[in-house]
């Protein structure tokens, strides 16, 4: 992929990430990808974007532990929000 698209997909992640649905996940995954993204691999710009795809509810579960996530959502990217704290200062 071309640094252009690279830098396209970012924008279109971190967009995504800010509009989700639900203002819990807004927040948490906007955070996440204003602070991770730019620096992801094309890699881990496809890890975060198949849990992009996934409905509000379930990665909210996962991420608060009310349900335990799939075994194809566990990645390192996943491991990274599990970790993340957001902040607006």
């Amino acid at each position: 992929m071309s640094l252009m698209n690279l830098e396209d997909k970012r924008k279109r992640l971190i967009y995504r990430s800010w509009h989700r649905g639900t203002r819990e996940m807004d927040l948490l995954l906007g955070t996440f990808a204003d602070k991770e993204v730019p620096g992801f691999t094309e890699s881990e710009m496809e890890m975060f974007e198949a849990l992009l795809q996934e409905n509000d509810p379930d990665p909210y579960n996962w991420l608060t532990g009310k349900e335990e996530p799939p075994a194809n959502i566990i990645n390192d990217v996943y491991e990274k929000l599990k970790k993340h704290k957001f902040s607006f200062s």
